[in-house]
C-alpha cells in the first residue's frame, strides 16, 4: 500500500499563485532537502505521520472544495507524491503543486498546476536550481521568484531574459515577507515594466506565520 509522510492537512484560503483567495485544502508533506534562509515551514522538515493514499483522499473530500494544494517542505522529495497528485486529479479536483526549482518534473501529471520556486541568491539555495526542468512546464503553470533585496530583484530580472519558459507560463515576483517591503518591489516592477505578476502572500497578512493557516 502506497503511503506518504504528512505534516498536516488543513483548510484555508489559498494565499498565492493563480487561485489566491479561494478556499483550498492543503496537503503538507514532511521533509525537504533544501534549507532556504527565509523558510517559514521548517516545522515540516521532520516528524509527520504516515498516511495511506485512500485516507488522504477521504480527508481532502471532507472539506468540500474543488481546490487542493500539495506542498511541503518539498513534496517531490517523497517519490509517492506523483502518485498522490495523479489520484487527486483523477478525483476531479483542481490540483496545484508547490515545489522548488531543485526537483525533477518529468513524472508530475500534466493536469497538475505546478508552481515552481526558482531559488534566488538571497535564498541561500541558488545552486540547487535545475533550470533544465523549466521547459517541461505548461502554459497553465507558474514560476515564482521570492525576492529578498535589490540584488535578488536584478538577478531575477536578468534570469527572465535567460530562461526558456513556455508561452503563457505566468511569472510571479513575490517579496520575502520579513525582508523586503512589498511597495519597494512593486515600484521596481513598474519602473522596469516587467511582464511579471506581483504577488503578496495573502495568508501572512491575514494570520501571520501560523501553522495550519
Amino acid at each position: 500500500m502506497t503511503r506518504l509522510k504528512l505534516t498536516e492537512i488543513f483548510h484555508s484560503l489559498q494565499g498565492e499563485a493563480d487561485t489566491a483567495g479561494f478556499p483550498t485544502v492543503f496537503v503538507r508533506l514532511t521533509g525537504c532537502p533544501l534549507r532556504c534562509q527565509y523558510c517559514d515551514t521548517a516545522y515540516a522538515f521532520h516528524g509527520g505521520e504516515w498516511w495511506e493514499l485512500d485516507a488522504i483522499l477521504a480527508r481532502v473530500r471532507e472539506f468540500g472544495t474543488p481546490y487542493v494544494c500539495v506542498t511541503g517542505g518539498e513534496p517531490l522529495a517523497q517519490k509517492a507524491c506523483v502518485v498522490l497528485l495523479e489520484r487527486l486529479c483523477d478525483a476531479g479536483l483542481r490540483v496545484s503543486l508547490e515545489t522548488s526549482g531543485a526537483m525533477a518534473l518529468a513524472e508530475v501529471d500534466p493536469r497538475v498546476v505546478k508552481v515552481v520556486d526558482v531559488k534566488t541568491p538571497g535564498s541561500a539555495e541558488e545552486g540547487r536550481n535545475k533550470y533544465e526542468e523549466l521547459p517541461r512546464l505548461n502554459a497553465h503553470d507558474l514560476v515564482k521568484f521570492v525576492i529578498c533585496d535589490r540584488g535578488d530583484y536584478e538577478w531575477s530580472r536578468a534570469k527572465l531574459q535567460e530562461l526558456s519558459l513556455p508561452a503563457g507560463c505566468t511569472v510571479l515576483f513575490s517579496p520575502s515577507h520579513e525582508q523586503l517591503p512589498a511597495h519597494e518591489l512593486a515600484d521596481w516592477i513598474l519602473a522596469d515594466r516587467l511582464p511579471v505578476r506581483f504577488q503578496l502572500q495573502l495568508h501572512k497578512y491575514l494570520w501571520g506565520n501560523v501553522p495550519g493557516k
